[in-house]
């Protein structure tokens, strides 16, 4: 399937979502994706001359054809290897971008966290939905996020208030169920966290089937004076996922935002995540991981944006690249002018172990304030020989030695995972891939 072809496939859908709008058209939330569709017709899909997609050729996503948001008949059973053990929370799961709220456990939310539906908040809090939705997203030079909020209609909004701790984290769970057919899932979801609360987020992608499976999916995040949110995003996708995600974080005065996204398996995998520091004494710190093998295509895009004074961002992404893996890293920092005396700093390093594994890195940092600390670097390199040669002669055959090094490289984000469970996890999936 063309790129033309695949583009006027979504314009159809689109227009069968449409018409389902029954006499709404007028509202915000509807006027809204109108204006998305328009800018998606007028963008299309980006091409390698797109300085932003240069590394990373949607070419054979458009090429494929794909049956979108399908029902599915997966069941609880079928589900259970995706669970973690003992890891409890505030459930919600995703089939093909539909919302399954039979498959999920709300429980714990009730009387501290207000869970809706798109189209429940149309109804039940409108103004919640208006003030947020969009709002932290570029839809007239983005084409896969004017495609998202065009196209996404069964998404959630996570409402924290304000004062509110939420003891056990908010899990969405996404899985693409492609037993049958390529599947095609838009998922758009809204994080709005208000003053002096606190939450743990976790997201996860998953495949379940062997055909190809293309996700968009786009998450605002809206994090309020004071607040503190901490966000996982774990990728374990098949060879056959098409995965082009962004995460759009509005951070105000002293907040705190954590980030770690940690990619285990994925065909071509898109990454962007963008924070935008509005507001003074704002702590935000990013971490990233990704382990690609094979003929995976990993690309991870960040920007830290400090628009006003005394803010702290920190960056730390580390890659391990197998066989003919590739991976892309571009890490920008901005500085506005007002924003004297930020500290910002940024740092990429990865390990090859094949000769034929390519990465491609592009730190950037603009900075219009003159009282500001900022650095950024990056490094690409293979492992110690010298290391190598000392573990082998204390005993350790070699392979094992190159396994215990690597697992020591990417210790430095797996660590920094404060859900026990998850990390656990996490360090168990890399010790499995590298074996």
């Amino acid at each position: 399937m063309s790129e033309k072809n695949i583009q006027t496939q979504l314009l159809a859908e689109f227009q069968e979502v449409e018409s389902g709008i029954n006499g709404h058209a007028a509202e915000p939330f509807n006027q809204r994706r109108l204006k998305a569709i328009e800018s998606f017709k007028k963008l299309g899909f980006p091409t390698t001359k797109h300085e932003e997609w240069k590394y990373s050729n949607v070419r054979k996503l458009t090429q494929k054809e794909y049956n979108f948001h399908p029902k599915s008949d997966i069941t609880a059973e079928d589900l259970n290897s995706f669970h973690l053990p003992e890891l409890n929370g505030i459930v919600l799961y995703f089939v093909n971008g539909i919302y399954h709220p039979e498959l999920s456990d709300l429980e714990s939310a009730k009387g501290k966290v207000e869970i809706l539906t798109f189209q429940e908040a149309q109804k039940q809090n409108p103004e919640l939905l208006n003030t947020h939705y969009g709002i932290y997203t570029d839809e007239e030079n983005e084409a896969f996020s004017a495609m998202n909020t065009a196209m996404a209609n069964d998404g959630i909004i996570v409402h924290v208030p304000a004062n509110v701790t939420v003891e056990q984290p908010i899990i969405l769970r996404m899985v693409s169920d492609t037993r049958e057919e390529n599947v095609g899932s838009v998922l758009r979801n809204l994080i709005v966290v208000g003053e002096n609360a606190e939450v743990k987020l976790a997201e996860s992608f998953r495949t379940y089937g062997e055909h190809s499976g293309f996700v968009n999916t786009l998450t605002e995040i809206s994090v309020a004076e004071s607040a503190r949110v901490d966000y996982y995003k774990v990728q374990d996708e098949s060879n056959e996922a098409y995965h082009i995600g962004t995460t759009n974080v509005l951070q105000k005065d002293k907040s705190y935002f954590y980030a770690a996204t940690v990619t285990l398996n994925g065909g071509f995998i898109r990454n962007n995540l963008n924070l935008k520091l509005d507001g003074e004494y704002i702590d935000s710190y990013m971490y990233g991981l990704y382990v690609p093998n094979g003929n995976q295509h990993i690309d991870n895009h960040t920007v830290a944006d400090h628009t006003k004074p005394n803010s702290v961002s920190n960056e730390l992404y580390k890659g391990i690249l197998m066989d003919e893996a590739t991976g892309v890293f571009n890490g920008k920092i901005f500085v506005r002018e007002d924003a004297q005396k930020t500290n910002a700093y940024q740092n990429c390093r990865n390990v090859v172990t094949s000769d034929k594994a390519v990465m491609n890195t592009k730190p950037q940092l603009e900075i219009w304030a003159d009282d500001v600390k900022c650095s950024h670097g990056t490094t690409t390199g293979k492992l110690n020989d010298e290391a190598i040669f000392y573990m082998q002669s204390r005993g350790i055959p070699k392979q094992e030695a190159i396994r215990l090094q690597l697992l020591a490289f990417a210790e430095d984000v797996v660590s920094q995972i404060k859900i026990e469970q998850i990390r656990e996890f996490l360090a168990e999936k890399i010790k499995e891939k590298l074996g």
